[in-house]
Protein backbone atom coordinates (compact mmCIF):
# COMPACT_ATOMS: atom_id res chain seq x y z
CA UNK A 1 0.00 0.00 0.00
CA UNK A 2 1.03 3.24 -1.23
CA UNK A 3 2.21 5.73 1.93
CA UNK A 4 0.96 9.48 1.20
CA UNK A 5 3.37 12.14 2.75
CA UNK A 6 2.13 15.09 3.96
CA UNK A 7 3.27 18.57 2.39
CA UNK A 8 5.51 21.07 3.96
CA UNK A 9 4.24 24.80 3.52
CA UNK A 10 6.91 27.21 3.65
CA UNK A 11 4.51 30.74 4.18
CA UNK A 12 6.30 34.33 4.26
CA UNK A 13 4.85 36.22 6.66
CA UNK A 14 4.45 40.18 6.57
CA UNK A 15 7.70 42.06 7.61
CA UNK A 16 5.58 45.10 9.10
CA UNK A 17 2.22 45.77 7.08
CA UNK A 18 -0.21 42.89 7.86
CA UNK A 19 -1.93 44.02 4.85
CA UNK A 20 0.79 42.23 2.64
CA UNK A 21 -0.50 38.98 3.18
CA UNK A 22 -2.27 36.83 0.66
CA UNK A 23 -5.69 35.30 0.17
CA UNK A 24 -3.71 32.17 -0.56
CA UNK A 25 -1.84 32.58 2.67
CA UNK A 26 -4.50 32.88 4.97
CA UNK A 27 -6.00 29.69 2.93
CA UNK A 28 -3.03 27.44 3.81
CA UNK A 29 -2.78 28.47 7.22
CA UNK A 30 -6.76 27.35 7.68
CA UNK A 31 -6.07 24.18 5.96
CA UNK A 32 -2.86 23.06 6.88
CA UNK A 33 -2.85 20.57 10.19
CA UNK A 34 -0.28 22.52 12.13
CA UNK A 35 2.04 25.41 12.39
CA UNK A 36 5.60 25.60 13.35
CA UNK A 37 6.71 29.01 14.33
CA UNK A 38 9.64 30.80 15.22
CA UNK A 39 8.40 32.51 17.83
CA UNK A 40 4.83 31.18 18.76
CA UNK A 41 3.85 34.09 20.70
CA UNK A 42 4.27 36.65 17.46
CA UNK A 43 2.79 34.19 15.16
CA UNK A 44 -0.19 33.73 17.62
CA UNK A 45 -0.82 37.54 17.28
CA UNK A 46 -1.13 37.51 13.80
CA UNK A 47 -3.71 34.31 13.97
CA UNK A 48 -5.91 36.33 16.55
CA UNK A 49 -5.29 39.35 14.37
CA UNK A 50 -7.07 37.20 11.02
CA UNK A 51 -9.18 34.76 13.06
CA UNK A 52 -7.37 31.32 12.21
CA UNK A 53 -7.55 28.94 14.90
CA UNK A 54 -5.01 26.40 13.95
CA UNK A 55 -2.54 24.17 16.38
CA UNK A 56 1.12 25.71 16.84
CA UNK A 57 4.78 24.01 18.07
CA UNK A 58 8.02 25.97 18.18
CA UNK A 59 10.74 25.26 15.46
CA UNK A 60 13.74 27.88 15.78
CA UNK A 61 17.81 27.67 15.70
CA UNK A 62 17.80 26.02 19.16
CA UNK A 63 15.60 23.12 18.85
CA UNK A 64 15.94 22.42 15.17
CA UNK A 65 18.08 19.24 15.63
CA UNK A 66 15.03 17.78 17.44
CA UNK A 67 11.93 19.50 16.63
CA UNK A 68 12.90 18.88 12.85
CA UNK A 69 12.54 14.95 12.97
CA UNK A 70 9.51 15.07 14.75
CA UNK A 71 8.26 17.41 12.43
CA UNK A 72 8.96 15.27 9.42
CA UNK A 73 7.73 12.21 11.26
CA UNK A 74 4.48 14.14 11.38
CA UNK A 75 4.87 14.95 7.75
CA UNK A 76 5.10 10.93 6.64
CA UNK A 77 2.02 10.63 8.32
CA UNK A 78 0.39 12.56 5.83
CA UNK A 79 -0.32 15.79 7.96
CA UNK A 80 0.33 18.95 6.17
CA UNK A 81 2.51 21.63 7.61
CA UNK A 82 2.96 25.34 7.42
CA UNK A 83 6.30 26.61 8.61
CA UNK A 84 6.54 30.90 9.36
CA UNK A 85 9.09 33.01 10.69
CA UNK A 86 8.28 36.34 13.19
CA UNK A 87 8.59 38.38 9.44
CA UNK A 88 9.54 37.47 6.14
CA UNK A 89 10.01 34.48 3.97
CA UNK A 90 11.40 31.49 6.05
CA UNK A 91 14.52 29.86 5.30
CA UNK A 92 16.38 33.08 4.76
CA UNK A 93 18.65 33.74 7.30
CA UNK A 94 16.58 31.54 9.32
CA UNK A 95 16.84 27.25 10.49
CA UNK A 96 13.87 26.53 8.03
CA UNK A 97 16.72 25.98 5.47
CA UNK A 98 17.57 22.68 7.67
CA UNK A 99 13.71 21.52 7.38
CA UNK A 100 13.77 21.92 4.29
CA UNK A 101 17.03 19.96 3.61
CA UNK A 102 15.55 17.35 6.21
CA UNK A 103 12.39 17.10 3.98
CA UNK A 104 14.18 16.56 0.95
CA UNK A 105 16.06 13.85 2.39
CA UNK A 106 12.91 12.18 3.15
CA UNK A 107 11.40 12.77 -0.11
CA UNK A 108 8.68 14.47 1.35
CA UNK A 109 6.99 17.59 -0.64
CA UNK A 110 7.66 21.06 -0.01
CA UNK A 111 6.54 24.27 -1.24
CA UNK A 112 6.24 28.00 -0.91
CA UNK A 113 3.52 30.58 -0.19
CA UNK A 114 5.59 33.72 -1.50
CA UNK A 115 5.73 36.91 0.05
CA UNK A 116 8.00 39.65 1.82
CA UNK A 117 11.62 39.42 1.82
CA UNK A 118 13.35 42.03 3.56
CA UNK A 119 16.72 41.97 1.49
CA UNK A 120 15.05 42.30 -2.13
CA UNK A 121 12.62 45.07 -0.48
CA UNK A 122 15.37 46.96 0.28
CA UNK A 123 17.40 46.52 -2.58
CA UNK A 124 15.23 48.08 -4.77
CA UNK A 125 14.64 50.74 -3.05
CA UNK A 126 18.59 51.75 -2.57
CA UNK A 127 18.84 53.12 -5.88
CA UNK A 128 21.78 50.79 -6.48
CA UNK A 129 22.45 48.09 -8.90
CA UNK A 130 19.67 45.19 -8.95
CA UNK A 131 21.73 43.65 -12.57
CA UNK A 132 23.82 41.34 -9.72
CA UNK A 133 23.92 41.18 -6.18
CA UNK A 134 24.67 38.65 -3.34
CA UNK A 135 22.79 38.06 -0.05
CA UNK A 136 24.98 37.97 2.72
CA UNK A 137 22.64 37.47 6.16
CA UNK A 138 24.36 38.38 9.45
CA UNK A 139 28.22 38.79 9.98
CA UNK A 140 29.59 36.60 12.45
CA UNK A 141 29.77 38.43 16.06
CA UNK A 142 33.55 37.28 16.32
CA UNK A 143 35.51 40.02 15.18
CA UNK A 144 37.90 38.14 13.08
CA UNK A 145 35.58 36.05 11.31
CA UNK A 146 33.74 39.07 10.49
CA UNK A 147 36.39 40.81 8.86
CA UNK A 148 37.53 37.59 7.36
CA UNK A 149 34.22 37.36 5.66
CA UNK A 150 34.23 41.51 4.36
CA UNK A 151 37.63 40.96 3.34
CA UNK A 152 36.79 38.02 0.85
CA UNK A 153 34.21 40.79 -0.75
CA UNK A 154 36.75 43.52 -1.37
CA UNK A 155 36.75 43.44 -4.78
CA UNK A 156 33.63 41.66 -5.59
CA UNK A 157 31.35 44.00 -8.10
CA UNK A 158 28.08 43.26 -7.59
CA UNK A 159 25.41 45.20 -4.71
CA UNK A 160 25.91 43.36 -1.26
CA UNK A 161 23.01 42.96 1.19
CA UNK A 162 23.51 42.39 4.62
CA UNK A 163 21.18 42.35 8.29
CA UNK A 164 22.52 44.00 11.08
CA UNK A 165 21.01 44.42 14.73
CA UNK A 166 20.88 48.13 16.11
CA UNK A 167 23.56 47.39 18.73
CA UNK A 168 25.90 46.26 16.31
CA UNK A 169 25.57 48.38 13.36
CA UNK A 170 28.30 51.02 14.72
CA UNK A 171 30.80 48.19 14.87
CA UNK A 172 29.69 46.73 11.44
CA UNK A 173 29.87 49.57 9.55
CA UNK A 174 33.57 51.08 10.96
CA UNK A 175 34.90 47.40 9.83
CA UNK A 176 33.09 47.90 6.33
CA UNK A 177 34.70 51.12 6.12
CA UNK A 178 37.93 49.85 6.66
CA UNK A 179 37.45 47.20 4.15
CA UNK A 180 35.39 48.83 1.37
CA UNK A 181 36.52 52.46 1.92
CA UNK A 182 34.68 55.79 3.27
CA UNK A 183 33.66 56.65 -0.15
CA UNK A 184 31.82 53.69 -0.94
CA UNK A 185 27.69 54.13 -1.26
CA UNK A 186 25.56 52.13 0.96
CA UNK A 187 21.94 52.50 1.68
CA UNK A 188 20.49 52.12 5.67
CA UNK A 189 17.37 50.42 5.07
CA UNK A 190 15.00 49.36 8.00
CA UNK A 191 10.46 49.31 9.23
CA UNK A 192 10.34 48.31 5.98
CA UNK A 193 6.51 48.93 5.05
CA UNK A 194 5.82 50.30 8.54
CA UNK A 195 4.45 53.74 9.37
CA UNK A 196 8.55 54.90 9.85
CA UNK A 197 9.41 53.38 6.74
CA UNK A 198 13.37 54.74 6.24
CA UNK A 199 15.54 54.68 3.72
CA UNK A 200 19.52 56.47 4.04
CA UNK A 201 21.63 56.72 1.03
CA UNK A 202 24.61 57.83 2.07
CA UNK A 203 28.21 56.84 1.89
CA UNK A 204 30.25 54.29 4.59
CA UNK A 205 31.87 57.56 5.88
CA UNK A 206 28.75 59.62 5.98
CA UNK A 207 26.87 56.89 8.08
CA UNK A 208 29.50 56.19 10.36
CA UNK A 209 29.60 60.27 11.33
CA UNK A 210 25.85 59.64 11.76
CA UNK A 211 25.41 56.99 13.86
CA UNK A 212 28.13 58.72 16.31
CA UNK A 213 25.19 61.48 16.93
CA UNK A 214 22.30 59.56 16.28
CA UNK A 215 21.42 55.36 18.01
CA UNK A 216 20.65 53.01 15.97
CA UNK A 217 16.90 52.13 16.29
CA UNK A 218 15.70 48.57 14.98
CA UNK A 219 17.39 45.87 12.94
CA UNK A 220 18.34 47.02 9.89
CA UNK A 221 18.75 45.81 6.28
CA UNK A 222 22.60 47.38 5.05
CA UNK A 223 22.82 47.50 0.94
CA UNK A 224 26.53 48.27 -0.37
CA UNK A 225 27.57 49.26 -3.44
CA UNK A 226 30.10 46.81 -5.36
CA UNK A 227 33.61 47.64 -6.54
CA UNK A 228 34.04 49.98 -9.17
CA UNK A 229 35.64 48.17 -11.77
CA UNK A 230 36.82 51.11 -14.07
CA UNK A 231 38.66 53.08 -10.77
CA UNK A 232 41.91 54.07 -11.03
CA UNK A 233 44.41 51.36 -10.19
CA UNK A 234 41.05 49.06 -9.79
CA UNK A 235 40.74 47.38 -12.52
CA UNK A 236 39.92 43.64 -12.96
CA UNK A 237 43.22 41.26 -12.80
CA UNK A 238 43.74 38.32 -15.02
CA UNK A 239 43.34 35.82 -11.82
CA UNK A 240 40.06 37.12 -10.22
CA UNK A 241 38.11 34.41 -11.44
CA UNK A 242 40.19 31.67 -10.29
CA UNK A 243 40.04 29.71 -7.28
CA UNK A 244 43.18 29.75 -5.15
CA UNK A 245 44.33 26.54 -6.43
CA UNK A 246 43.40 27.12 -10.12
CA UNK A 247 45.79 30.30 -9.54
CA UNK A 248 48.69 28.44 -8.20
CA UNK A 249 48.19 25.55 -10.84
CA UNK A 250 48.59 28.18 -13.36
CA UNK A 251 51.93 29.53 -12.16
CA UNK A 252 52.99 26.32 -11.86
CA UNK A 253 51.76 25.68 -15.53
CA UNK A 254 54.07 28.30 -16.53
CA UNK A 255 57.62 26.62 -15.07
CA UNK A 256 57.75 27.66 -11.25
CA UNK A 257 57.96 25.22 -8.41
CA UNK A 258 54.98 24.73 -6.05
CA UNK A 259 56.48 27.45 -3.66
CA UNK A 260 57.19 30.08 -6.11
CA UNK A 261 53.94 29.76 -7.53
CA UNK A 262 52.38 30.13 -3.81
CA UNK A 263 54.55 33.12 -3.42
CA UNK A 264 53.56 34.35 -6.65
CA UNK A 265 50.00 34.34 -5.63
CA UNK A 266 50.42 35.79 -2.47
CA UNK A 267 51.78 38.78 -4.18
CA UNK A 268 48.75 39.05 -6.48
CA UNK A 269 46.38 38.85 -3.77
CA UNK A 270 47.86 40.39 -1.26
CA UNK A 271 47.78 37.82 1.60
CA UNK A 272 50.52 36.09 3.82
CA UNK A 273 52.04 33.07 1.89
CA UNK A 274 50.98 30.62 4.54
CA UNK A 275 47.39 31.24 3.88
CA UNK A 276 47.69 30.48 0.38
CA UNK A 277 49.39 27.46 1.17
CA UNK A 278 46.85 26.49 3.61
CA UNK A 279 44.00 26.73 1.34
CA UNK A 280 46.45 25.25 -1.52
CA UNK A 281 47.13 22.05 0.39
CA UNK A 282 43.62 21.81 2.68
CA UNK A 283 42.30 19.17 0.63
CA UNK A 284 45.33 17.63 -1.26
Amino acid sequence: METTYGTLYLCATPIGNLSDVSQRFLNTLNDVDLIAAEDTRVTLKLLNYFNIKKQLTSYHEHNKAEKGQQLVEILKQGKNIALVSDAGTPAISDPGEDLVRLCIENDINVTTIPGCVAAVNALILSGLSTKRFSFEGFLSVNKRHRKEHLKSLENDTHTMIFYEAPHKLTYTLADMAEVFGQNRRIALVRELTKLHEEVLRLTLGEALQKFEVDKPRGEYVIVIEGKNPDEEGQEEQWWEALSVIEHVDEYISKGQSSKEAIKSVADDRGVPKRDIYNEYHRDR
